[in-house]
């Protein structure tokens, strides 16, 4: 099973805000879409960030109320992991796992195109080894 494959499923949609927009902001949109991340991008869909929970938790506690008026470029994870779409689930939770992340933006040719979370690869793998197990049993069945 690969990313393709979820994103055929899910979508390619993905929240997105510019690096100068306040973090308030972002704030409003993750809760206002009941998400956990935010993909930070320049015009032209070119991947500059992520934004997480865990980012803004971060940045309050050091700064207080006054964070939120800070540009979102102070409180991003610049350094993104991404994946493209021919990535295996194992391989993405494998990454996610060893980043310590719940959020992989999928990237083609150079731009967004979809984003995948824990939850999608979650979901994907026990949809597979339900499948597996099915056809075990069925083919005890027939044996």
């Amino acid at each position: 099973m690969t990313v393709k494959a979820i994103l055929e499923k899910k979508g390619h949609d993905v929240f997105t805000l510019g690096p100068n927009e306040k973090l308030s902001e972002a704030i409003r949109i993750l809760v206002d879409h009941k998400i956990g991340a935010l993909v930070i991008t320049n015009g032209d869909r070119k991947i500059v960030g992520i934004l997480s929970e865990r980012d803004i938790v971060r940045v309050v506690a050091k700064e207080g109320a006054a964070a939120l008026d800070i540009a979102v470029r102070s409180a991003m994870t610049p350094k993104v992991k991404i994946c493209n779409e021919n990535h295996t689930v194992n391989e993405v939770m494998e990454i996610m796992t060893r980043g310590r992340f719940r959020h992989l933006p999928v990237e083609k040719d150079g731009m967004l195109d979809g984003i995948v979370s824990i939850g999608d690869v979650v979901k994907r793998r026990i949809e597979d080894v339900e499948r597996e197990a099915a056809e075990i049993r069925a083919y005890i069945a027939t044996a």
